[in-house]
């Protein structure tokens, strides 16, 4: 006899302690569901989240509520986890919930996804100070400020303002911590024709890589970019929205990238982004995985998984602290590293 199942779920709206500004626009808000599922027997409850951003995740935000009730309403029919009558082809982020919520059932209901170092409190995870979007001048205290809390490690957000002056700006940041890595994230801002010659402009300054300087979707293009590219390439929103094994892989070897970034929110869930690593390094291309906005529900899982790996380098697992009204979390960070 499997497990007797319930399930039910809670919205919650998280606000920013100040805009989150991308080169796709600004971010005053996100919704996140909360998916609870119980062992009816036990009354032991485990909790996911569905973290969707808008304009960036493919999930519908029309009618993604009734789907999360259509899935509730499945596991409390069946008292089991039964979703082949339910097509969430186009809801990764209901994906990791479920993943979520059962792994945490299946561990106790103690928030405790992954047993691990991690969870132990015997490691931290290395992680990269994230410096959004702002002014020029703000993003050059937010750098002072994250190489102050002992970030090794520094990851900036380009392409919505001048594009000289953030050149200006990442040479002032290389002139005054030469020994920090230094990452840019563009997502998607540079028109393909122009691209080659922001990079050239860029690469004096030691970039250790550039994350989707142009769009996703012209394979082509990226495929052009990452041979002639003197920085190297980083795929992220290009990986979003593919599920299929075979078009992974393909993707893969034809665009030949230096680096994917994994973010199971956007991704469908840990398998998903497991076969995702597996592929990469297959290819020989190396992975980090980042939080995609959640909350820290959502960011304490995703930290946990992560940990399982054989991680080599920075991961992009610092964004707890960006709300207002965030839920209380174990989390904690010291001198450039996640600690449970």
């Amino acid at each position: 006899m499997g497990l007797k199942l319930s399930a039910r779920f809670e919205k919650h709206f998280l606000n920013f302690k100040k805009p989150a500004g991308t080169s796709r626009g600004i971010l005053h808000e996100k919704p996140c569901w909360y998916l609870f599922i119980k062992n009816i027997e036990t009354g032991v409850e485990g909790i996911g989240e569905c973290s969707i951003i808008p304009g960036l995740s493919i999930d519908p935000l029309e009618g993604y509520e009734e789907k999360l009730a259509e899935v509730c309403k499945v596991i409390n029919l069946h008292q089991a986890i039964d979703l082949s009558e339910i097509l969430l082809h186009n809801y990764p982020s209901i994906y990791l919930a479920i993943e979520m919520a059962m792994l945490d059932l299946q561990n106790g209901g103690k928030k405790i996804y992954y047993f691990n170092d991690f969870t132990d409190n015997k490691i931290g995870i290395p992680i990269n100070g994230l410096i959004w979007m702002d002014t020029i001048q703000t993003m050059w205290e937010q750098t002072i400020e994250k190489v102050a809390a002992g970030y090794k490690v520094i990851k900036l957000k380009i392409g919505a303002l001048n594009f000289r002056e953030e050149v200006n700006l990442i040479a002032k940041i290389r002139n005054k911590f030469p020994d920090i890595t230094l990452r840019l994230d563009a997502n998607g801002a540079f028109e393909p024709a122009m691209a080659l010659e922001a990079l050239k402009s860029l690469a004096p300054y030691h970039i250790h890589s550039i994350e989707q300087p142009i769009k996703q979707g012209q394979w082509e293009a990226m495929k052009d970019l990452c041979k002639s590219s003197p920085i190297p390439m980083a795929l992220d929103e290009e990986l979003i929205g593919i599920d299929d094994s075979i078009k992974k892989g393909e993707l893969l070897k034809f665009i030949k990238p230096s680096y994917i970034i994994i973010k199971p929110s956007l991704l469908g869930g840990f398998a998903a982004a497991d076969e995702w690593i597996s592929l990469a390094e297959e290819n020989n291309i190396q992975w980090w995985i980042t939080s995609a906005l959640e909350s820290n529900i959502g960011l304490d899982a995703i930290a946990q998984w992560t940990a399982s790996k054989n991680i080599t380098m920075a991961q992009g697992l610092g964004t707890g602290a960006l709300y207002t009204n965030n839920v209380p979390s174990t989390l904690h960070i010291r001198e450039g590293y996640l600690y449970h």
